[in-house]
């Protein structure tokens, strides 16, 4: 099987299929954040174009990482973060998708990233105080006035994609899903239908080798690693398909980038399909 390596986002932004999440990276200490300065900056050299991050990991701090690792992006790097979750306390956090406050974290993302336009937007969470409408007229309002180029969501139902695709355009959907955990399937096969780029966080199952002995068979057949086999099951699975595997290894973000040059033939994925198939 090979499948496509790249994806058009909101059909027109092109993107590898195998991104970064940054959520993982430490900001603190100092030679931790070295470390992960120097680690986005090899994601970037090995050809990743797509990185995610999001508000809420370290309340910006992480969007802050990114920007000193990669400002000024390189044509054709894609940083997409996320709004939608705020911190109301030190040791707290909420909901908070209301248009005035969209508008405010949006600004503050721009402001974290260095950038005036953030070219994927996602809304982390619905809010669920919130009409979706107001929520996603305000993103809307924002893409018209050039702060934002697309929209996306995480963690929908199909119902609730349905309705917000009534709303605006959307790009993406961020939702988790891996080998062993299409509790979404349905909405992966709704991203299909409307071409979608659908973003799955946690794509690595932990311990997944152990889970189902199948995945290690497939990984000692191709010489890779159970994490590169299900990995490449993801990129073979669907078309809209860009995992965001995020780590804090220099070793295993190779490892990681490594996968997207593995093809399962028709009998493996067959194999692993079946051998990790959700119960009826």
């Amino acid at each position: 099987m090979k499948p496509t390596t790249t994806f058009r986002v909101g059909g027109d932004l092109e993107i590898r299929r195998l991104g970064f999440g940054a959520m993982r990276l430490p900001t603190e200490p100092a030679d931790a954040r070295a470390a992960s300065v120097a680690l986005l900056r090899r994601a970037v050299e090995l050809g990743v174009t797509l990185i995610d991050t999001a508000h809420l990991y370290g309340w910006g701090a992480n969007e802050e990482l990114v920007a000193e690792a990669l400002h000024p992006y390189p044509s054709g790097l894609l940083v997409t973060t996320k709004v939608g979750v705020v911190r109301p306390a030190a040791d707290a956090w909420a909901y908070d998708a209301r248009p005035a406050s969209l508008r405010t974290q949006v600004d503050e993302a721009l402001r974290r990233l260095r950038t005036d336009r953030v070219e994927l937007l996602q809304l982390h969470r619905i809010d669920p105080d919130t009409p979706l409408a107001d929520q996603l007229g305000a993103l809307g309002e924002l893409r018209s006035q050039g702060k934002i180029g697309r929209i996306g969501l995480s963690e929908v139902t199909v119902a609730e994609l349905a309705e917000a695709r009534s709303i605006v355009d959307i790009a993406s959907v961020q939702n988790r899903y891996n080998l062993l955990d299409r509790e979404y399937e349905p909405v992966l096969k709704a991203c299909e239908a409307a071409d979608i780029a659908f973003l799955p966080w946690r794509p690595l199952a932990p311990g997944a080798a152990d889970k189902e002995p199948e995945i290690a068979a497939v990984a000692s057949e191709l010489e890779a690693t159970p994490t590169q086999v299900a990995l490449a099951w993801l990129l073979a699975h669907s078309p809209v398909m860009a995992p965001i595997p995020g780590t804090a290894s220099l070793g295993h973000l190779e490892e990681n980038v490594a996968a997207a040059d593995i093809r399962l033939t028709r009998d493996q994925y067959d194999r692993l399909n079946r051998a990790a198939a959700p119960p009826c």
